[in-house]
C-alpha cells in the first residue's frame, strides 16, 4: 500500500502561502481551519483555493500543480436531472369503451353508471369490480347477436 509522507502537505502549505500573502481573507481562514478539523477539502474548496493561489502569483508552480492533479483525482459529483412529471392515474381506453358499450344498450343500467362515476373521476376500478363489467359485456354482446 502507498502511504503519503506525513512531513509533505501541500494543501496545508499553499493555505499557509495564502494566508500569509492575505492574512485578512475569511475564506482561506475556513479552509484552513475545516482543514484542521477534519483532516481534508472537498473538491470545490480546493478548486476555489487553487484560484486564490493562482491569483497571488507567489505560490510555488510544483505545488499548484500537484493541488490541481489533487482536485483532478477527486470525483466530480452532480445531480441528475428530475424525471418527467406523469399524471398519477391515467384511464385504461379499453374500460371506458366496455362501460360505453353496456350503457349504449342499457343506458339507465346502475352498476355500470357507479363505475362510469369513478372511471370519470379517475378512481381505480378493483378486480371484482373489472370482472363484474367483463360479465355485462359478454351479456351485451350475447344480446346483440
Amino acid at each position: 500500500m502507498y502511504r503519503k509522507k506525513v512531513d509533505v502537505d501541500v494543501v496545508l502549505d499553499v493555505l499557509k502561502a495564502v494566508l500569509e500573502a492575505q492574512p485578512a481573507a475569511g475564506f482561506v481562514q475556513s479552509l484552513l481551519q475545516q482543514y484542521q478539523e477534519r483532516g481534508g477539502l472537498s473538491k470545490r474548496q480546493l478548486q476555489g483555493l487553487l484560484g486564490k493561489a493562482q491569483k497571488l502569483g507567489t505560490v510555488p508552480a510544483g505545488r499548484l500543480a500537484t493541488l490541481e492533479a489533487m482536485i483532478l483525482k477527486k470525483p466530480t459529483r452532480f445531480k441528475s436531472a428530475l424525471p418527467a412529471a406523469k399524471p398519477l392515474y391515467e384511464k385504461d381506453a379499453a374500460i371506458g369503451e366496455q362501460i360505453a358499450t353496456v350503457l349504449a344498450k342499457y343506458p339507465q343500467h346502475k352498476r355500470v353508471l357507479f363505475f362510469r362515476s369513478k372511471y370519470e373521476n379517475n378512481e381505480s376500478l378493483t378486480a371484482v369490480e373489472l370482472t363484474e363489467l367483463g360479465k355485462f359485456v359478454k351479456m351485451v354482446d350475447k344480446l346483440k347477436s
